[in-house]
């Protein structure tokens, strides 16, 4: 008698929504074995019965030749009891037990659904929400595991007999793809309009949307995360209304191009560029303009004033595909501004009646759909530095992705920050973190927040019991994971410390030897009281010894200095012995009763906390350079002032301003090494009143800020043997002073570590939080603030 075997086999990764079942029932049937597929909350769980040979070439190569959206982490198979029968089948999934498979990412529509969706003898011609196995949504469909199509929010659209059809036929595309449909069956597209809105009469809702574009009107589009507001991005009148509405007043706006030939006629494209743009996550992707573009190619100037980038992307739903015109259908506009569905500084809208209600007021027409979206997701934003991927927001298409650690963790959550915040969710060797959130600062951020908190729970299994947070005892973020512990231990983690343990956890570093952490940002709570943010810490996951910082300069006003860098720049030059002399171009922005008021102010140290923040040192060399004196939005002054930089040329920073050093009178035990901007000021406007041109200056202190932290490394490596740097923080985004540090700190023989799919601003602090506090864990703890409350130890190891 023939030998048999059967075995079964559990797989678990994104395996659940990406045709895995179909893939293994494929698989199985061609290799004559007898079992049984199905969803479970740990994963996809088969049993093969056959020959030995057959059922071991099944095993082999399952993971390996998986489906393209499948992400494999584990394949375990051991042998089970004989239980004869024929056929293999795809069973109903098994719910119950914890949750421990991973929800696959939304992703853009694949050329095959692209390819049937303009073929007029298809059957899904123009179907607005055409999908398959490959493509479509998902993490913002799901409601619950195992992934079925009950699970999802197409519940409430039945399958007609030929979606069903497609969807139990192994051979076909669609086989259990749970977002199936079609125009019988799916859900119907709506064009609405007009004060209270009501459906626009007309066959086509998305000819007339292309129309109302067309003639300037703004238009509300929901997508698979939220609602997009959209106009003509060559239409300068509609980009100035939709700023004007939505209350943004320089922060660049995001596009939509038709093709890629749209793009390129834009900005530089390089082939990193163009995988990102092209591929199945199709993020915005900050491009540099191309030289000369600036109101060019189509695009108004209104859509990214003063910004040397353009964050572009490409179509990803078969809405965006049809709203920007399919080969053959009547011209349009070939570039759409889509920035979020929100007023400034609310969470993106979601629900259908919510987005009449709050878009009311900014847009003139919506364009939306009866799927309801049960998950938030913003688009993520990714730029390209010397060639690899540098996450700046990490959403759609990335989230819920898991981060794989390098230790094992409890069940940990970790709150985040309160700007770009993202949440962390940790247990074992994974943690996943939280789509974007956004800025904490009303109640509809911190509702959506605890929305999110609950959802990505459910999704991943994870029972927290132990929650991590910022030290800063003002933090929302902070505040909302206190007044959620129930007893559970909360650790408190110091900012900068938190963005360096991500970056090392990001490059599965176990913490077991320190790393020499650059973690360069605006503001982050210091351990002094200070706003810290020029920060060179030697650093693992259980401690640090603040190494170096620049020197403190008072921050006038708190938020007053951030929104008007020309204060920043005066309490620069006043704590550098530099008189504020009218011909300088921030005492010139700065009124003259606020220019009184502020040398009284500074004088007297009223409301003026000591910051080290390198962010506030580009805001103020920004103004001094002349280059911008206000700030509408998070980072302007210093996103300008590396735009201006850029327009030097290569060489053009020759030679870099000096920063000076002070050292502790006792060695490392007297405390950390001072940077002192003093000479870096001095030195600017020398050159400011010589009429050296503005690029050049900028160029000059991109240069010398790469120069001191490759000084500051040497110093640390020469005292304490560490040859390892990781730069972190929000100043990082800049592409232009992260290749510098990063050249220059490889000649001199560190490795570096820089952040690619974590981002290094606060939308990454959770990950180094979660890693932190596992750590440091409860019996750690050294002071209680608060009941349950405890802050990582610090008093042995650090010199500030």
């Amino acid at each position: 008698m023939e030998a048999v075997q059967r075995r079964r086999i559990t797989v678990r990764g994104v395996v659940q929504g990406v045709g895995f079942r179909p893939y293994v029932y494929t698989r199985a049937t061609g290799l004559g074995l007898a079992g049984h597929v199905s969803n479970t909350p740990e994963g996809v769980v088969a049993e093969v019965e056959g020959a030995p040979e057959a059922v071991s070439r099944f095993c082999e190569r399952l993971a390996a030749d998986a489906p393209p959206l499948a992400v494999v982490d584990a394949v375990d198979h051991c042998e089970v009891p004989l239980t004869g029968g024929s056929g293999f089948t795809i069973v109903a999934s098994r719910g119950g037990g914890p949750a421990r498979t991973l929800v696959s990412p939304d992703t853009a529509t694949c050329a095959d659904c692209l390819a049937e969706l303009a073929d007029p003898a298809d059957r899904r011609h123009r179907h607005p929400f055409i999908t398959c196995t490959h493509c479509g949504p998902r993490f913002t469909i799901v409601t619950g595991l195992p992934y079925d199509r009950a699970h999802t929010t197409m519940a409430g659209f039945p399958m007609c007999p030929d979606c069903a059809r497609e969807y139990a036929d192994p051979a076909d595309r669609r086989f259990h793809a749970q977002p199936v449909a079609c125009p019988a069956c799916g859900p119907r597209l709506l064009l609405l309009a007009g004060r209270p809105p009501r459906e626009v009469p007309g066959a086509d809702p998305v000819a007339g949307a292309r129309r109302l574009l067309a003639e300037g009107a703004v238009l509300a589009v929901k997508g698979l995360g939220g609602y997009h507001l959209a106009c003509d991005a060559s239409h300068a009148g509609a980009v100035a209304e939709l700023r004007r509405r939505k209350g943004r007043d320089a922060k660049p706006f995001a596009l939509m191009a038709r093709e890629l030939a749209d793009v390129e006629r834009l900005a530089l494209v390089g082939a990193e560029e163009r995988s990102l743009l092209t591929g199945g996550v199709r993020p915005i992707v900050l491009l540099r303009r191309r030289p000369g573009t600036p109101g060019a190619g189509g695009v108004a100037d209104g859509v990214a004033p003063g910004s040397p980038d353009l964050g572009v992307m490409l179509p990803y739903t078969p809405v965006h595909h049809l709203l920007l015109g399919l080969p053959g259908d009547p011209e349009g506009p070939r570039l759409l501004v889509m920035t979020s569905g929100n007023l400034s500084g609310e969470p993106i809208v979601t629900d259908d009646a919510e987005a009449l209600e709050r878009l009311g007021g900014l847009a003139d027409a919506w364009l939306t759909h009866d799927r309801p979206i049960h998950v938030p997701c913003d688009d993520s934003v990714v730029r390209v530095c010397e060639g690899e991927p540098l996450t700046v927001r990490r959403s759609r298409g990335y989230a819920p992705l898991p981060v794989k650690l390098p230790v094992e963790v409890p069940a940990v959550f970790a709150a985040g920050g309160d700007l770009k915040n993202a949440f962390c969710l940790g247990e074992g060797r994974l943690a996943w973190l939280s789509a974007h959130i956004g800025d904490m600062d009303g109640l509809a951020t911190q509702d959506a927040y605890g929305r999110a908190q609950r959802q990505l729970e459910a999704v991943t299994g994870v029972r927290p019991v132990l929650l991590a947070a910022d030290r800063h005892p003002g933090y929302r973020s902070g505040r909302w994971a206190r007044d959620h512990a129930d007893g559970r231990p909360l650790v408190r983690v110091q900012h900068h410390h938190a963005h360096v343990a991500s970056a090392m956890a990001e490059h599965c570093l176990d913490g077991a030897r320190r790393v020499i952490g650059v973690a360069f940002d605006g503001t982050g709570y210091g351990d002094d009281g200070a706003v810290w943010g020029g920060e060179v810490l030697l650093a693992d996951y259980s401690g640090f010894t603040r190494f170096a910082h620049l020197a403190y300069v008072p921050l006038p006003g708190g938020d007053a200095a951030v929104h008007r860098p020309y204060r920043m720049a005066l309490s620069h030059l006043r704590a550098a012995g530099l008189d504020w002399a009218p011909d300088l171009p921030c005492a010139a922005a700065c009124p003259p009763d606020e220019l009184r008021v502020l040398a009284r102010q500074l004088e007297r140290d009223l409301n003026c906390v000591p910051t080290s923040s390198m962010g506030r040192l580009f805001d103020a060399v920004s103004s001094l350079a002349g280059v911008c004196h206000r700030s509408g939005y998070e980072a302007q002054a210093a996103i300008e002032l590396e735009g201006a930089a850029l327009a030097a040329g290569p060489g053009a920073g020759v030679p870099g301003y000096v920063f000076g050093l002070r050292e502790p009178a006792g060695g490392d035990a007297g405390g950390p090494v001072v940077a002192d901007p003093g000479p870096v000021l001095a030195a600017a406007a020398a050159d400011v009143r010589a009429g050296v041109d503005r690029p050049v200056i900028a160029a000059r202190f991109h240069a010398g800020v790469a120069a001191l932290v490759g000084v500051l490394c040497g110093l640390a490596r020469e005292r304490h043997g560490l040859d390892t740097v990781a730069l972190t923080g929000g100043v990082f985004a800049n592409t232009l002073l992260s290749a510098a540090c990063a050249r220059d700190l490889r000649e001199r023989g560190f490795t570096v570590l820089r952040h690619h799919r974590v981002p290094p601003n606060d939308g990454g602090l959770a990950l180094g939080q979660l890693v932190v506090a596992a750590a440091a864990g409860a019996a750690r703890v050294t002071d209680h603030p608060q009941q349950g409350e405890a802050h990582v130890p610090r008093g042995t190891r650090q010199s500030a």
